[in-house]
């Protein structure tokens, strides 16, 4: 079992009230991590640090700043199979996805250290004789960064890289589902000298979540929120952040539509979607969960690609490599179970696949899917995809945007052209043409639109949104003044 401490102010320590909280690997049950559970308390003392931190870290050059970020990237890599233990015994994930985790993270590191020295800004003319007027980027202050549990050393990374490069200090409140996974970060950074205060790292119990996380963002020393999860906790962030006119970058849910065009190779078509579709058993934002395909080919693309799906090897991903290891607790199978069960019980098909009992899961392919069926509205997160049949484009572009949802999305068909302009009328943050839904890279701007949130994580699109733009002006020169 880890045990796994608070990060404040560069010194590990418990709560402030002793308390602690337990989580279990999902497929036995086992304790893996016992956390301090941080109180409100906490929480003011890990921004009153990051407060304290913010005066020197700003004014570190960004040569030195990059310096840190890279030997963090250098220590991360360095710890990939302790990473990969920690996060598979707390959230049941393959070692693939795990090792997956670490290298992109370290992507992220290594892309933030890139962009220390691209926070420019501009020379703006004046209507002013004599008067030099400049816009300019300077660094918030304190950051919270709220980090998911489904791709935790991606996302923890994530909600603190660019923060960091752009000259704030932060405070990481990490997922009560793996608490030592994102906890481990925390020592990273540490080890990479980033000093006393840069970087705080919060953990709390699930039923302290509300009041803790109600406490740092109301805290007068937090000046921006960035937050990635479900689109319902993504309102009540964004609520709170709203009543204290907080920015804050929202990541949400999403329910990614995967067009195939009458002209489209199938094999390609398959190969990404089953990768899109069952990648950590489903559980990304970006995952495909409704393939939209043209009835001419349908019929043939459901049988590759029921094939395909079939062939996936999955169990438990402690006694072997498996592509399907374990979705994170029961209740999330469950939820899988009974959005499977309404569409059969609605005329779907269940080409392939059962979900069977426990956390670990077959992948599953449901067969025309209606648009009146819970499981074509609604977010599975889990090994499961439907596919729904369209007669002309306008009614897949329909279709695509019939969801509340639009952060990723994919067309496929050979004719580009025709792709781009179906691409262009998908109401999304993302979309990919010829690839798969789920795709991330360190210096693109990712994001989405509708209940998807609002904002862009990566590279430059990132530094407009951990930075303030400020007009400073010189006057040069007299001035002349009406009275």
């Amino acid at each position: 079992m880890v045990e796994v401490p608070l990060l404040i102010g560069n010194a590990e320590r418990p709560a402030s009230s002793g308390a602690t909280f337990t989580r279990e690997n999902p497929i036995s049950g086992e304790v893996v991590t016992r956390a301090a559970a941080a109180t409100r308390e906490d929480a003011a003392d890990a921004v009153a640090a990051a407060s304290a931190a913010f005066p020197a870290w700003s004014a570190v050059g960004p040569g030195e700043r990059r310096a840190r970020l890279l030997r963090a990237a250098d220590l991360l890599e360095g710890r990939a199979a302790e990473f990969s233990a920690v996060m598979t015994a707390e959230t049941g994930a393959t070692a693939g996805w795990a090792y997956f985790n670490v290298h992109l993270a370290t992507g992220m590191l290594r892309e933030a250290a890139a962009m220390t020295s691209q926070i420019s800004g501009e020379v703006i003319p004046s209507d002013i004789p004599e008067n030099f007027s400049m816009a300019i980027r300077q660094p918030v202050g304190v950051v919270l960064g709220i980090a998911p549990w489904n791709a935790p050393v991606i996302l923890g990374v994530r909600a603190v890289a660019m923060p960091l490069a752009c000259g704030n200090t932060v405070v990481l409140k990490s997922s009560e589902l793996c608490p030592a996974t994102q906890g481990l970060i925390g020592v990273v950074l540490r080890e990479a000298g980033f000093g006393d205060g840069v970087v705080n790292v919060l953990s709390n119990d699930p039923a302290d979540a509300a009041s803790v996380v109600e406490a740092l963002i109301a805290d007068r020393g937090v000046r921006r929120v960035n937050f990635t999860g479900s689109t319902r906790v993504g309102r009540i962030v964004a609520d709170i952040a709203a009543r204290h006119l907080k920015p804050v970058l929202l990541e949400l849910g999403g329910k990614a539509p995967f067009v195939v065009l009458d002209d489209a190779n199938l094999d390609d078509a398959v190969n990404a979607a089953a990768f899109g579709a069952f990648a950590n058993q489903g559980q990304i934002c970006m995952s495909t969960e409704r393939i939209l395909v043209d009835e001419k080919i349908a019929d043939k693309f459901a049988r590759k690609f029921a094939a395909k799906v079939a062939s996936l090897p999955w169990g438990d991903p402690r006694n072997g490599e498996v592509v399907l290891g374990s979705v994170v607790s029961s209740e999330a199978a469950d939820r899988v179970r009974r959005l499977v069960k309404d569409a059969v019980a609605r005329g779907a098909e269940l080409l392939t696949g059962s979900s069977g009992e426990g956390t670990i899961m077959q992948a599953m392919v449901l067969d025309h899917v209606k648009p009146d069926m819970e499981i074509f509205r609604e977010e599975s997160f889990g090994p499961s995809v439907s596919i729904t049949r369209f007669q002309t484009v306008d009614e897949a572009v329909r279709l695509a945007n019939d969801t509340e949802f639009g952060l990723a999305a994919a067309v496929f068909g050979r004719d580009i052209a025709r792709a781009i302009n179906v691409a262009r009328r998908i109401d999304s943050g993302i979309c990919h043409i010829n690839g798969p839904t789920v795709h991330d890279e360190a210096q693109m701007p990712f994001g989405g639109v509708k209940s998807s949130g609002y904002g862009r994580f990566g590279g430059k699109a990132a530094i407009n949104e951990f930075t303030n733009l400020r007009w400073i002006t010189i006057q040069t020169g007299p001035r002349h003044y009406p009275f």
